[in-house]
């Protein structure tokens, strides 16, 4: 493994007279070891299709390209582009491209294996996960949004992020990892999560417009979930101009009653998306 050093990665940089955007999220990985857990944990099959989101200078990149058939990358920033075009010229199991990877159609591919930008972290979670047949996933994020994927049952952690994740992937591992293995070192905490598919994720998710429907649904009731469901779909209606109805409208709307009691942090992830169904339904009716 040639991973670069820290000073190496400065020198790279000045040379392609690149500053590092915290917009666009870069911070470029040099600590190899951490590199080499990344390969570990993601289980690279020689079949795998592999999507990385933000290749930077190449570090993960020049890994993957070894364990995997094919690897499609995405690298925003032009120079940045150029410079893997040259380096990687020789790798035909590798296809680069210089894209917005949220306006991107993506190719099929079978797991992502990344360390995505920090800032847009819940945007690519919703554009590669969140469908009807969800790849697995090896990825770097911010510690603090890991906290809201693993833990479904702790009010501090539990939000829209925890809900619509868990609709459709199973978190398996979270791991740690020190913020100084980056160049320029971020300001936030860092893990490593490894993530699969759900066996079971929801029919009602499985339709483009319910899903959209659910992700709205979730996202209008999670700022009330200190407040009783049937308030919080109330607001949630109100504020989508989704039709005028009463309290008791929405109460008889819910399939079943029994979760219709509740504040909105109490409910589970599969309840919430059967409520997101009723009242689908309701609205549609």
């Amino acid at each position: 493994m040639n991973s670069m050093n820290k000073k190496e990665i400065q020198l790279i940089l000045k040379e392609l007279r690149i500053e590092p955007n915290n917009k666009l999220g870069q911070n470029f990985l040099f600590d190899r070891n951490i590199v080499s857990k990344i390969i570990l944990k993601s289980q690279i099959s020689e079949d795998d299709v592999v999507l990385e989101i933000g290749s930077g200078l190449g570090a993960l990149t020049e890994e993957l390209i070894k364990f995997s058939n094919k690897l499609y990358a995405y690298e925003i920033d032009f120079k940045l582009f150029q410079y893997l075009t040259k380096k990687f010229s020789k790798n035909k199991n590798l296809i680069l491209f210089n894209e917005d990877v949220l306006k991107a159609d993506i190719p099929t591919h079978d797991i992502v294996i990344s360390n995505i930008p920090y800032s847009i972290t819940g945007a690519i979670l919703e554009k590669v996960f969140y469908n009807e047949n969800p790849p697995r996933g090896t990825l770097l994020i911010e510690d603090s949004i890991a906290e809201r994927l693993f833990n479904k049952n702790e009010y501090k952690t539990f939000s829209r992020i925890t809900v619509s994740f868990n609709a459709f992937m199973q978190p398996l591992k979270k791991y740690k990892i020190s913020r100084f293995t980056f160049f320029p070192t971020p300001k936030i905490d860092l893990a490593l999560i490894t993530v699969k598919p759900r066996d079971d994720i929801s029919q009602f998710l499985l339709s483009d417009a319910k899903r959209k429907f659910f992700l709205k649904f979730v996202a209008g009731i999670m700022p009330y979930k200190n407040k009783n469901l049937v308030n919080a779909i109330s607001l949630f209606l109100k504020n989508e101009v989704l039709g005028d109805y009463s309290k008791s409208d929405i109460y008889n709307g819910i399939n079943n009653i029994n979760l219709a009691e509740k504040k909105i942090a109490k409910y589970k992830v599969d309840e919430i998306v059967a409520l997101s169904e009723s009242i689908f339904d309701l609205i549609h009716k």
